[in-house]
């Protein structure tokens, strides 16, 4: 399982550790990810995935999990957020006709 998360697409970086002798050693950066469901009002369902704690918060700001990846141009989603917005667009079609 990648430690990446599934909205934003926040990933591991890298950089160093500095002593007080100004020593570098090499680490890693991880990215705080919650497993977490959001409930989806057009799909009708909640969707479990892992999502990080900024991506929380953004999806909470812009009102919910819909109304965020329907905002976002699909340049700024990872896949597998382009294939819920896609779902969440044709379900919210044919709820309109």
């Amino acid at each position: 399982m990648s430690r990446r998360c599934a909205i934003t697409g926040k990933g591991v970086m890298s950089g160093n550790n500095v002593s007080h002798a100004h020593n570098k050693t090499r680490r890693r950066f991880l990215p705080n990810l919650q497993k977490t469901s959001m409930l989806s009002d057009v799909l009708g369902q909640s969707l479990s995935m892992r999502v990080s704690v900024h991506g929380i918060r953004t999806v909470e700001k812009a009102g919910g999990i819909d109304a965020f990846l329907i905002g976002t141009p699909d340049r700024n989603l990872p896949t597998a957020a382009i294939r819920l917005k896609r779902r969440i667009l044709k379900a919210k079609e044919a709820a309109a006709a």
